[in-house]
């Protein structure tokens, strides 16, 4: 059986270089029956996980996601898109919350990856059919013929765009899942970066057109409660960080006789600056 990669390129594959390009790495894969032989084992295990999520056994389902994960080829990243978003579900049934942030995180960049590489794909495939129709109109099918016709759409381009499309679907569909996941552990986690990375993940939701009733619910809401307790948070960080500021800065001061209280920092109403001034009776 062929090694798996040790690193992977996705978004190098199909690239335009130019001289001055970094040569790009070749991207091992599996031969095609490989490669169908372990998602087939990393479905299985993943069918496993799913029983024991629904009975309630969320670290042992973490246990066989994991498997699943480890089977999967890692060049494969929709499948373990969604394995990883289905083990930020059990770390947040678990009230895991900095696990269920990084579970889903890794299911979003994966999906990121996907997207890219697609947007990639379509500029290829845009820029072929430009420079096909190109040379069908300078063919000179027999004298008084202006052009040649286009080829014609075969059952197989058929196939390949209702396959793209289906993925495209599919990958919005765990991107709001693996965003729903997060926005809710970042919110469970709390913290001021944490609750601003929930809004951002909830401003995200808000303009996806495949949630569910009850999820949208869910975004309007807390995009109304976060805002202020994004707020406090960020009061509440900013004064601890100047608190341990001004006690380092005691400490520093002390041996001279001064302290912290003897500075004061004033604002020029004109300028928006500020400036220093000195109080020795302080």
């Amino acid at each position: 059986m062929a090694s798996k990669e040790t690193e992977k390129n996705p978004q190098g594959k199909g690239k335009d270089k130019s001289v001055n390009d970094e040569p790009e790495e070749v991207q091992e894969k599996f031969s095609p029956e490989e490669e169908a032989s372990l998602l087939a084992e990393a479905n299985t295990h993943k069918t496993e996980a799913n029983a024991l999520f629904t009975s309630s056994k969320y670290d042992e389902a973490i246990a066989k996601y994991d498997e699943a994960v480890s089977v999967c080829p890692n060049y494969l990243d929709y499948d373990l898109a969604v394995l990883r978003s289905n083990i930020s579900a059990c770390h947040l049934k678990l009230e895991q919350w900095k696990d269920a942030i990084s579970s889903a995180s890794s299911a979003l960049d994966g999906l990121d990856r996907i997207e890219k590489e697609a947007a990639l794909e379509q500029e290829r495939r845009e820029k072929a059919k430009a420079e096909e129709e190109e040379g069908v109109e300078e063919e000179i099918v027999s004298t008084g013929a202006s052009t040649a016709a286009p080829a014609p759409v075969t059952n197989t381009d058929d196939a390949e765009e209702v396959a793209r499309r289906k993925r495209k679907d599919d990958v919005v569909r765990i991107r709001a899942k693996a965003l729903m996941r997060r926005a809710r552990a970042r919110s469970e986690e709390g913290g001021w970066q944490n609750l601003a990375g929930a809004e951002e993940d909830y401003k995200t939701l808000s303009k996806m057109s495949n949630l569910a009733p009850a999820d949208r619910k869910i975004v309007q809401t807390q995009l109304r409660m976060l805002p202020p307790r994004t707020k406090a948070a960020q009061e509440a960080e900013t004064a601890e960080m100047w608190g341990k500021l001004k006690d380092l800065g005691n400490g520093i001061l002390k041996p001279f006789g001064l302290s912290t209280n003897n500075f004061q920092m004033v604002k020029d109403e004109k300028t928006g600056g500020y400036s220093m001034n000195f109080n020795q009776g302080q």
